[in-house]
């Protein structure tokens, strides 16, 4: 995925500094996974996603997250119903 961010706003949006970002670079270092983790929440993905050759997949956004958590907890006829006003929008 491209989004254009620096190192500053990748550290930014994923809680690490800017200077472990920016020495994965100059060293070309790999990330650990706890990390690399920290930068899929950031982008707002998960790490199958960042693995995935596909660039056609859509980004999990937090927004995106937080619907799916909602739909996950609705039951059968409430997703029923969620879909069909969907539908209609």
């Amino acid at each position: 995925m491209k989004r254009g961010w620096s190192e500053y706003e990748l550290a930014k949006y994923s809680g690490l500094t800017q200077s472990t970002i920016s020495t994965w670079y100059s060293k070309n270092q790999m990330p650990t996974i706890p990390s690399l983790q920290k930068i899929c929440d950031g982008l707002g993905i998960t790490m199958s996603q960042f693995f995935a050759e596909d660039e056609d997949l859509i980004s999990l956004t937090k927004e995106r997250r937080e619907v799916l958590d909602d739909w996950s907890s609705l039951n059968f006829q409430q997703q029923k119903i969620v879909k069909d006003l969907m539908k209609n929008m």
